[in-house]
């Protein structure tokens, strides 16, 4: 790999899956200073063991946010969090049923980082509960579920942010401005991808019993009762359709987002999609580990591709977003952006655009983004808001509904709704045990 190519993909190498590691307590210590409690904004976390205690500790670099109750089902993560809060003297109460933290009248705002499966229900209840709202992406695991989160948002004066924190990021928002100046021409094709180099088969193991301090029935909450099995348990339930959609849902929402920011875009007309298990044929995933989707948008299409077999993607890139114009490309991920010149006769038709460095903190910025929106009480100053992170979670599932189905899936949005059969079914979810589907 040559150095131009290692620096286009040193960022996601560096963090693992992408986003930034928790706070550490000893820097929280030392950055957070005493406040009125006038201006105290009280959080409850629901969801604690990973981009929940990312999404906190972020937060918590705000000395006005406070976190006084942790919501889990499982008690030795509620156990292990309460001590590293106690290290800077916070002293949180504990929950294993997120209705109980919502009953609670001192806290102003809750986040949201449950399995997908569960956001529906969790951020509509905290709506009711008239509560601040920091979702994990993505909103939902379903687009009947995402757009009556929409539905219960709008008819509220809630804050709701999504945690989608690319758009926080200044040399996102700078590509996107480049590619609405103009300077690109006209732009007919987009391309989002995610190449997972170094994923390991998930073994096939068998059901056993729910380990000690785990609220098993909780955890399931509306998805169908099964045995526990590890392998459906913690990160790995990202790899199953009852609880969320794989790298599409995981990674597609972040790069897609992209896609439809820069070009202006909502739903698509029709999505096709192929795949399949094809680097791990026998391992324990349901969700393909290679797929490409086709999203015909009416004036331009766009492509997502994911592959866990190598990380060598798209333009030398392992993850990105590619925006293509008659004059030239722009290229875009976590690390940077470029322009890349078309030609004529050897002629560049456009102004090369020199590899420009990521140079902030996409988290940091975006949960700052999100207090200052509680404390004006303006949804407009929010960078993710409901309407961007429903939008981009339907087009990701349209593209898993086509997977699913084998079929072009064509969109009546007059009707709200599938053409086909099938694909009209996973549009709205079955629920089980007892557990109502929203109706807003």
């Amino acid at each position: 790999m040559n150095r131009r190519h290692f620096l286009r993909n040193t960022l996601f190498t560096g963090v693992g899956t992408g986003i930034a590691a928790a706070v550490p307590m000893e820097v929280l210590a030392a950055i957070r200073k005493q406040v009125s409690p006038s201006d105290v904004i009280r959080i409850g976390l629901i969801g604690c063991k990973g981009q929940g205690w990312n999404n906190i500790t972020s937060l918590l670099r705000m000395s006005e946010v406070q976190c006084i109750a942790l919501c889990d089902i499982d008690q030795n993560i509620l156990s292990q969090r309460k001590a590293d809060l106690e290290k800077i003297n916070i002293r949180p109460t504990l929950y294993t049923d997120y209705r109980k933290l919502l009953a609670n009248k001192d806290i102003d705002a809750v986040v949201i980082a449950t399995p997908d499966h569960w956001h529906c229900l969790i951020m509509t209840d905290a709506i009711a509960a008239g509560k601040d709202i920091f979702q994990e992406k993505p909103v939902a695991n379903s687009i009947y579920e995402a757009q009556q989160m929409l539905a219960a948002a709008n008819r509220s004066n809630r804050i709701v942010q999504v945690a989608q924190w690319q758009r926080s990021q200044q040399h996102f928002q700078d590509a996107i401005a480049f590619v609405h100046s103009g300077k690109l021409g006209k732009v007919t094709s987009a391309k989002a991808w995610m190449y997972r180099g170094g994923t390991t088969p998930l073994p096939v193991v068998p059901n056993e019993p729910t380990p000690a301090g785990v609220d098993y029935n909780m955890w399931l909450g509306p998805a169908e009762k099964r045995p526990f099995n590890k392998n459906r348990f913690h990160y790995e339930f990202r790899w199953f359709w009852d609880y969320a959609g794989g790298l599409m849902t995981d990674w597609g929402v972040h790069l897609i987002d992209m896609v439809l920011m820069g070009m202006k875009a909502d739903v698509p007309k029709s999505v096709t999609a192929s795949g399949g298990k094809y680097v791990f044929p026998t391992d324990a995933r349901e969700t393909p580990d290679v797929m490409t989707a086709l999203y015909d948008y009416g004036d331009f299409q766009m492509t997502w591709e994911q592959n866990l077999s190598t990380g060598v993607g798209l333009y030398g890139m392992q993850h990105g977003i590619a925006f293509i114009g008659h004059n030239g490309t722009l290229l875009l991920n976590r690390s940077g952006w470029e322009v890349r010149p078309d030609k004529e006769k050897d002629k560049p038709l456009m102004e090369a655009v020199a590899w420009q460095a990521q140079s902030d903190k996409g988290l940091d910025k975006h949960t700052t983004n999100f207090i200052e929106a509680v404390k004006s009480r303006k949804k407009e100053r929010l960078n993710c808001p409901i309407e961007a992170g429903v939008r981009v979670a339907v087009n990701s599932h349209m593209g898993n509904i086509a997977y699913r189905t084998g079929e072009t899936i064509f969109w009546d949005a007059a009707a709200n709704k599938f053409a086909q059969k099938e694909a009209e079914h996973l549009r709205i979810p079955d629920y089980h045990n007892g557990w109502k589907l929203p109706k807003i």
